[in-house]
């Protein structure tokens, strides 16, 4: 049987989920499944490719859901799963067993570890490594922003490679390696290694960058990498440089998209937290409440400062 497994791409959680979904498969399904994997990454055009549900059974997992009648299987913990009132109710009706939504889940990995457990038997004891690893890092659950920025831990070292990934073959080839080995072993196989060592380089000057641009003011922590060349970032750099932060907003580009990431301080929040996927939703993205991102085309920087202006106005008020 082929299997495709579309999953959060440049994503530990996505990934990971990818992995437990398709040892869960292969133990309870069908122990001669052939998997595919597909990244998705959340765009301002549309998000699914019909074409590419090309398997006997189709598979998402961390990412949103699509009514397709090629969709076999679906697991998201995202607040912002559907992309419309009528795909969440096509959701409603689904009696197939098959999908699954809770965005009570820190992460997607241990959401998919608990609903195969419960409903279909399923535990892989050598995976609940990998499953605890996705809970802390999907849902920010550092002892502090010291522990997130080192990346000392072998799931960090992973998490750096597979954000700063550009190479659409890496994740489907890691993927397996994760559903099979410890993840101490796959940091130090010398494929891997060749990519997080200069990856780790760039995220040091990268710490530098994000000085030299951001800035806090009233509990937000705000920065502009349009035009520097920086894609992406680990999270919690900003927190580091500024504890007192209470949120980021950022901007960053890539070939398919301008990007605003919207986050909180997992080590300085207030009673009460603006919902950033309620906010993130406004504009067309969403995420999680204490977390979100928004989309618009490639090269739209003023459309993109603009709402980053006032989503920090936004912040900068009691919710």
């Amino acid at each position: 049987m082929k299997v495709r497994v579309f999953f959060h791409d440049r994503c530990f959680d996505g990934a990971c989920s990818a992995a437990v979904f398709s040892r869960f498969f292969r133990a309870k399904i069908d122990p001669s499944a052939e998997f595919h994997y597909t990244g998705l990454a959340h765009k301002a055009s549309q998000l699914f490719d019909e074409s590419e549900f090309d398997g006997d059974a189709n598979a998402i997992v961390d990412f949103k859901y699509t009514p397709s009648d090629r969709l076999t299987w679906w697991f998201d913990h995202h607040q912002s799963a559907f992309l419309s009132p009528d795909d969440q109710a096509h959701f409603a009706r689904d009696v197939s067993g098959k999908k699954f939504f809770d965005p009570k889940f820190k992460s997607c990995t241990k959401f998919i570890a608990t609903v195969t457990a419960q409903k279909f038997g399923f535990h892989a004891p050598d995976l609940d490594d990998l499953i605890h690893w996705a809970d802390i890092i999907d849902g920010a659950l550092y002892p502090d922003s010291a522990t997130a920025v080192r990346m000392e831990a072998p799931a960090m070292k992973l998490t750096l490679t597979i954000e700063a990934t550009n190479d659409a073959t890496f994740l489907p080839h890691l993927i397996p390696m994760l559903a099979s080995r410890p993840l101490a072993e796959i940091v130090a196989d010398p494929s891997i290694q060749a990519r997080f060592q200069p990856l780790y380089q760039a995220h040091l000057e990268s710490i530098d960058v994000i000085r030299g641009h951001a800035s806090c003011r009233d509990g937000v922590i705000f920065f502009d990498l349009l035009g520097t060349g920086m894609e992406g970032y680990n999270k919690f750099i900003p927190y580091d440089l500024f504890p007192q932060g209470v949120y980021t907003v950022s901007l960053t580009e890539s070939s398919y998209r301008t990007k605003i990431s919207v986050g909180s301080n997992p080590w300085n929040h207030p009673p009460r937290m603006h919902n950033l996927a309620t906010i993130c939703e406004r504009y067309g993205g969403g995420g999680h409440p204490a977390v979100g991102a928004i989309s618009f085309e490639a090269g739209a920087h003023e459309k993109a400062r603009q709402a980053a202006a006032e989503i920090v106005q936004l912040l900068k008020t009691q919710p």
